[in-house]
């Protein structure tokens, strides 16, 4: 009976982890938002690069050779995503208007 309780409370507890490790992965409401302090690191890094603004949204890119990618409305009200690598290093500011297309601003790190 001790045993059938301890086996039993092991997959109680080996469900709930992976329920929570969904919930992390998910990110709420939208399904690629990244959060925690690396997502917080990314954006701060994205923020110095474009010199201010305001992060709407940061999560995992695969694109461009990028880790991060950051969406930035810059106080001139135009928005970029900012691609960082796992470094936090600048790979590309693109420009996130519904004219699309790099800004080709360089990748200084």
């Amino acid at each position: 009976m001790r045993r059938r309780l301890m086996i039993s409370g092991a997959t109680v507890a080996a469900l709930a982890a992976i329920g929570a490790g969904t919930a992390l992965a998910t990110g709420g409401d939208d399904e690629r938002t990244a959060k925690g302090p690396a997502a917080d690191r990314a954006v701060a890094r994205a923020l110095q690069v474009t010199e201010g603004g305001t992060a709407n949204a940061v999560e995992r890119d695969g694109e461009k050779g990028a880790t991060w990618e950051v969406e930035v409305t810059r106080s001139d009200g135009t928005t970029v995503d900012v691609r960082l690598d796992a470094a936090y290093g600048l790979v590309v500011v693109d420009d996130d208007s519904d004219a699309g297309g790099a800004t080709d601003e360089p990748a200084a790190r």
